[in-house]
């Protein structure tokens, strides 16, 4: 009897609840869902904080494209988390306006230093902030799609990773014509060496047997 009844209160973890897609999450994707989704929200209220502080027309251009590509990442991510179902829209492709061409080389500039006020905010400073918020929501959708139990938030997650590499990169870019991230490299002998520090695997890798194959081996010999 004692056997059965522990059966009876194990059987709903074992099989789940598959006619619930809404209860279709495990305990630690619905905390990543949370960090996710607030991540996005702090996303959008600092680039729209930081809106009001921008004198360049194609930073102000470039903020306005993302805040609103992000808005609707944030809508079809917090409508499958809440259904656990496919979204009513795909996850759309990022086009960025930016020339996909980074600019080499260091030159002299002031020190930076913390801002004494807020007369002192300039694009530079933005365009930094604008490029760390957005670092760091990819590397935290990233994580949590890894974490993912649920096949459409795990989708959705991922989906959103490349959009987001593709936004900081337009950030960088605009960034590196002005001068605001500059791009060091090597001298030609030294960049030389470190391409050509790995080689290509050739033929086939004699891999180990496992532990249990090593075992029946043994066991067939006597």
């Amino acid at each position: 009897m004692e056997q059965q009844q522990n059966q009876q209160q194990q059987s709903p973890v074992n099989q789940g609840m598959p006619g619930s897609p809404q209860v279709n999450h495990g305990g630690h994707e619905l905390f990543d869902m949370h960090e996710v989704l607030a991540g996005t929200v702090g996303v959008l209220d600092q680039f729209m904080m930081l809106r009001q502080f921008i004198q360049d027309q194609q930073l102000a251009d470039i903020l306005d494209r993302q805040y609103q590509f992000i808005l609707g990442l944030y809508n079809l991510t917090a409508e499958c988390f809440k259904t656990g179902q496919k979204p009513s829209q795909e996850t759309s492709t990022y086009m960025m306006k930016e020339q996909n061409q980074a600019v080499y080389g260091i030159k002299p500039t002031q020190p930076k230093k913390p801002n004494q006020s807020l007369s002192d905010v300039k694009d530079l400073g933005i365009s930094g902030h604008m490029l760390g918020l957005i670092k760091a929501q990819a590397s935290l959708l990233t994580m949590s799609s890894l974490e993912m139990t649920n096949p459409v938030t795990r989708r959705v997650l991922s989906a959103q990773i490349q959009q987001y590499v593709e936004m900081a990169y337009e950030i960088f870019l605009y960034q590196n014509k002005h001068g605001y991230y500059q791009v060091p490299q090597l001298n030609a002998q030294d960049m030389q060496t470190m391409l050509n520090s790995f080689a290509p695997a050739q033929g086939q890798p004699q891999m180990p047997p496992t532990k249990g194959q090593t075992g029946q081996q043994q066991q067939n010999l006597h």
